[in-house]
């Protein structure tokens, strides 16, 4: 069965479609040093693959979860019918299910809008809705304070902070782990009677 859209007005979380993928490429991949990657884990170099791997590896991921009947693990971000960025997640343990968001807004034109927040918000409900998870999660690090604002709204809290190990531009940064649990996404969800999701 087709997912359907996850729609918050104008923002649409969809699954990724073969017509979109020069496009994503482009985002990604037309400059050699795109804006987006300044926050997007800088202290990893973007390796650039041929369109072709590209491709591959896009439907390849999106037809390993279908054979797993679980939900997709990536999706498109469109703001106003413009794709934006992605939103994704893994499991970085399928015994305990421990799973790990990520995101990127790829137009720097698009940040500051709370396109981020909303998608994070969006997806984490997602996720609990979909899988048999006890805990949502995201990695980032301590420069990125636009992630963490995000993720603190939307009800994550800083679980772990390990000291001075990314190294950008010369200086030292903090890794950040955040996280969210279920029942505490329970908690949250029925407090939203107010129509903010984001107190």
């Amino acid at each position: 069965m087709r997912e359907l859209p996850l729609r918050d007005d104008e923002l649409v979380l969809r699954i990724v479609e073969q017509d979109d993928l020069t496009e994503l490429y482009e985002l990604i991949y037309k400059d050699d040093h795109p804006e987006w990657k300044k926050w997007d884990a800088p202290y990893y170099p973007l390796e650039r693959e041929p369109y072709e791997r590209f491709v591959h590896h896009t439907l390849a991921r999106l037809e390993a979860d279908q054979k797993a009947a679980r939900p997709a693990s990536s999706r498109v971000i469109e703001a106003d019918g413009e794709i934006v960025g992605l939103i994704s997640y893994y499991i970085e343990d399928p015994l305990s299910m421990w799973l790990e968001m990520g995101i990127i807004i790829y137009k720097p034109s698009r940040w500051g809008r709370g396109i981020g927040t909303r998608s994070l918000h969006m997806w984490s409900g997602h996720l609990f809705e979909n899988l048999p998870i006890v805990r949502v999660g995201l990695t980032t690090w301590s420069g990125n304070e636009r992630m963490m604002k995000a993720a603190t709204k939307i009800g994550l809290q800083i679980e772990g902070r390990m000291r001075k190990c990314r190294f950008v531009l010369g200086d030292y940064y903090d890794s950040i782990r955040m996280g969210m649990l279920r029942e505490e996404w329970e908690q949250k969800l029925s407090s939203e009677t107010d129509g903010n999701a984001y107190n």
